[in-house]
């Protein structure tokens, strides 16, 4: 079966760096693009940043330019790559992939941007 496992998320201070990776198994990884997402306390989760099978990234406008997406297609993972983080960066991170219209989830790993 499809399963996402996200890890590398912790306590960073305000312009610090983190990166975030994404365990897949169940699928063949390198067909599929892959996204990020994140949800804050009280708020909607939101598209971070995604990633197509040929390798392109998008990113939310608030994160362009400071986070960058990858993929290893050998490894069967996926990166987040966060710098100048921001306390407002401050949520659970997603990994998420949406195989034949149904979107699969990761657990996800929390990020706190604080001093």
């Amino acid at each position: 079966q499809v399963q996402l496992v996200e890890s590398g998320g912790g306590l960073v201070q305000p312009g610090g760096s983190q990166r975030l990776s994404c365990a897949v198994s169940g699928f063949t990884f390198r067909n599929y693009g892959m996204n990020w997402y994140r949800q804050a306390p009280g708020k909607e989760r939101e598209w971070v940043a995604g990633i197509s099978s040929a390798g392109s990234t998008d990113y939310t406008e608030s994160v362009k330019g400071r986070f960058t997406m990858s993929r290893d297609n050998e490894k069967n993972m996926a990166y987040l790559q966060m710098s100048s983080l921001k306390p407002e960066d401050t949520a659970v991170y997603f990994c998420n992939v949406y195989i034949r219209s149904r979107s699969y989830w990761g657990q996800g790993t929390q990020v706190t941007v604080s001093s």
